[in-house]
């Protein structure tokens, strides 16, 4: 295909914490490449979601939610990844839930409009929205005074909308080649997703108990033939939060390490051998260091 009939470029995916922001990734690349929970500000970096189509490419930048506490050095590197993703991009989408729009989506919308970027509003999750006639005022509502390049009303999770929102997005790009090949999907390391699938597990059961004092980093990654060998640190910031992970005769952990094999055999298309360890480390959230020293950006 000729450059001149296909376009490719980066698209920043922009939003408050918890609007479908990686589920939408994840739809459009057609792979789990960015880990979903149902809990705020599960995504902490800057990932690319690479999705092929046969007129271009859209080059995802899944981001953290845009949020106003910025009381740890963590959330304060969240944030400066999330606006740190408007650089060198062709487009953003700013990602809504349906029916609402909070000082947050302001806060998402304002970091927008200072990068002088085309942006479409992806108005998420319209199918929990009983009373469809409520959707129009809304959406004339909430695009008064905004200048949004088009609005999409989709579903991320059921698929619904998609295609008219890629051949939006598509319209706004370079022309030009496809700058990736056809079967990449992420620009981040099997090593890097194997640590994410480990702490959308951790986010997922122990959401309610440790919702941010948890992360994960992988220690060991050994190609083994056809085996994956792996092995995965879970930091906490206290003791009491590793017996929460470990769980009643480390059944919690167990399950953790089971669910996330699973996943990762299902990305990978490899067996995997995965180990797990819990390890306390004071104040890591809060300590710029240590963060970059996890891999934070």
């Amino acid at each position: 295909m000729t450059s001149s009939s296909h376009r490719a470029g980066h698209v920043a995916v922009i939003g408050r914490p918890n609007v479908g922001k990686s589920t939408l990734v994840n739809a459009l690349v057609g792979a789990k490449v960015s880990i979903v929970s149902p809990r705020p500000q599960t995504t902490r970096h800057r990932l690319l979601g690479i999705a092929t189509f046969p007129e271009g490419q859209l080059l995802l930048v899944d981001t953290p939610g845009i949020h106003r506490e910025q009381k740890r050095a963590m959330n304060r590197m969240m944030n400066r990844a999330a606006r740190g993703a408007l650089e060198g991009v062709d487009a953003a989408l700013l990602v809504v839930r349906a029916g609402q729009w909070d000082d947050e989506d302001t806060l998402a919308f304002d970091a927008l409009r200072g990068a002088g970027l085309p942006v479409v509003l992806v108005v998420n999750q319209v199918d929990r929205i009983t009373d469809k006639t409520v959707l129009l005022p809304y959406l004339a509502k909430v695009s008064e005074g905004r200048d949004f390049a088009s609005v999409h009303p989709i579903s991320a999770l059921k698929g619904k909308g998609l295609d008219a929102l890629v051949k939006t997005v598509l319209s706004l790009l370079p022309e030009q080649e496809a700058l990736y090949g056809e079967d990449e999907i992420t620009d981040k390391s099997q090593r890097f997703l194997a640590g994410e699938m480990v702490r959308e597990q951790l986010m997922r059961q122990l959401g309610e108990e440790l919702p941010y004092a948890t992360t994960v980093e992988i220690e060991r990654f050994v190609v083994d033939g056809e085996l994956l060998r792996i092995g995965a640190v879970i930091w906490v910031e206290r003791d009491g939060q590793k017996a929460i992970v470990i769980g009643k005769a480390g059944a919690r952990l167990r399950e953790i390490g089971a669910k996330s094999r699973v996943q990762m055999e299902r990305l990978f298309g490899s067996k995997v051998f995965l180990e797990t360890w819990v390890r306390v480390r004071e104040g890591w959230s809060d300590n710029e260091a240590a963060l970059r020293q996890l891999g934070y950006e």
